[in-house]
């Protein structure tokens, strides 16, 4: 069983049940993934800006905090989804 990288409309773990690495939802999933991870490290950069700029605000900040949680929870997703 595969954890895919989203939810069901209520937030519980969707699971893809298949011996094909690339069928159609497989790929997707590879792509959303890849775009989360890519995402993630853009967000990373902008958190360290933020951090890094003595005159950034608590809007700021926490901004970049929540954008940093949403992405290290898509990346600790991906890690369980491989197994890691």
């Amino acid at each position: 069983m595969r954890l895919l990288p989203w939810t069901t409309p209520d937030g519980r773990p969707c699971y893809l049940s298949t011996d094909r690495h690339d069928s159609r939802l497989s790929r997707l999933a590879d792509d959303i993934e890849a775009a989360q991870l890519a995402s993630g490290e853009q967000v990373l950069d902008g958190a360290r800006a933020v951090l890094a700029d003595p005159r950034a605000g608590e809007r700021a900040v926490r901004f970049a905090l929540t954008r940093a949680v949403e992405s290290l929870g898509d990346v600790l997703r991906i890690a369980t989804s491989r197994g890691a």
